[in-house]
Formats: C-alpha cells, sequence, structure tokens
C-alpha cells in the first residue's frame, strides 16, 4: 500500500492539472452561463495543503464571481474581448508574437498541433493560437490516452513555444484594464497557474 500512495497522488495531480486547464479553457472561450457561474460561485477555496500557491487567486476569483451575475459577466467579456473590430483585449498568441493576427506564430502551431494529430473544428471561429484553444490542447496532453503524444516532453514542449512566451502580456493586459472585474481575478489564477506550471516543467531540464 504504500508503494502505490505515491503513484495515485501523482494521478490526483495530473487530473487536477487537466481540470484546471479545461476550466480556465471555458472560462476565456466565453463568459460562464449561469449554471457554471453557479459552480464556481460554490466551490470550496482551501486548498488540501496550507499555504498552496494557487490557492489565494482561486479565492479571489471565487470572491469575484459571488459578487456578479451572468448578464453581468457577459457584459464584461463582450467590453473586454468582443465588439466589431479591435477589441480591447486580444486572446490571441500570435499578436502578442508578432504583433498580427494570423501570423507566423499562428502557422508554426498549426504545425505542431498537425504532428501531434490535432485540428481546428471548422465550426469554431477562433483561430488556434486562442488562449481557450492552447488550453484544450494542454488538457488533452496530460488526459489523452496515447502516451506517444500526452506525455511531460510534449505537454513541456508546447507550453514552452506556444503558451509561455506571451501569456504573461496577455494576464497583464487583462489585469490593468480597467473594465475587468471577474476577467482580472481569472487573469490573476490564470497567470499564478502559469508560473507553478513553467517550475514544474524547468524541474524537467
Amino acid at each position: 500500500m504504500s508503494q502505490s500512495f505515491p503513484a495515485s497522488s501523482a494521478l490526483d495531480e495530473e487530473i487536477a492539472r487537466a481540470e484546471l486547464y479545461g476550466l480556465l479553457a471555458r472560462l476565456w472561450y466565453a463568459a460562464p452561463d449561469a449554471e457554471l457561474l453557479e459552480a464556481v460561485q460554490v466551490a470550496p477555496t482551501e486548498a488540501p495543503a496550507a499555504g498552496a500557491f494557487l490557492e489565494e487567486p482561486w479565492r479571489t476569483l471565487v470572491g469575484a464571481s459571488r459578487n456578479t451575475d451572468a448578464a453581468a459577466l457577459r457584459s464584461e467579456y463582450d467590453a473586454l474581448f468582443g465588439g466589431i473590430g479591435k477589441p480591447e483585449v486580444y486572446l490571441f498568441g500570435s499578436h502578442y508574437l508578432s504583433g498580427f493576427l494570423n501570423d507566423k506564430p499562428l502557422v508554426h502551431l498549426r504545425r505542431d498541433l498537425e504532428r501531434i494529430g490535432l485540428a481546428r473544428d471548422e465550426s469554431m471561429p477562433e483561430t488556434e493560437d486562442h488562449i481557450a484553444c492552447l488550453f484544450e490542447v494542454m488538457r488533452y496532453l496530460i488526459a489523452g490516452e496515447d502516451i506517444e503524444v500526452s506525455n511531460l516532453t510534449a505537454q513541456q514542449a508546447f507550453f514552452s513555444t506556444h503558451v509561455q512566451p506571451w501569456l504573461p502580456a496577455m494576464c497583464d493586459a487583462v489585469t490593468q484594464h480597467p473594465k475587468a472585474r471577474f476577467y482580472a481575478s481569472l487573469a490573476g489564477l490564470t497567470s499564478a497557474f502559469a508560473e507553478v506550471e513553467r517550475q514544474g516543467f524547468d524541474m524537467l531540464d
């Protein structure tokens, strides 16, 4: 039994990573509906281990969710990331990496996605460098069943190439925007989680 416990803990940690990537992807893709918002509002805010790095940003997000409603979040999301023409804040990697949408970083990303057998759903209007799409890829690389594709090496390579170089700038842009309330707290959690991921991957080198 003593030999199985570390493996179980490691599995739980990987499941938690995948689930957090999935939640972040959903919240960055669109404002939460009433059902998801309620789930966040009633979520526990204490981490299993005291002093956990993500505990405070998670508590801040849950607190922000309790001070709003679905309609207000739709308005906030549209004000920040939607609208006609140029949005207030971009959620696409190419904008931060090259200064242009649909530029060379997106071409590079599509090549890497093709290598791991992934392609954009044509029904989705967003390009693959949208932060929600990238987080879904990370979730797949953690939780996928094909160990030839879903493994730590692939996670590290994808994160360091397509997420880490620009995510802090996006989170800063959201946090500093005067219209951002709930999404400022989401950016704080996202930034903290990305730092945990970066440190974890650095330990693999």
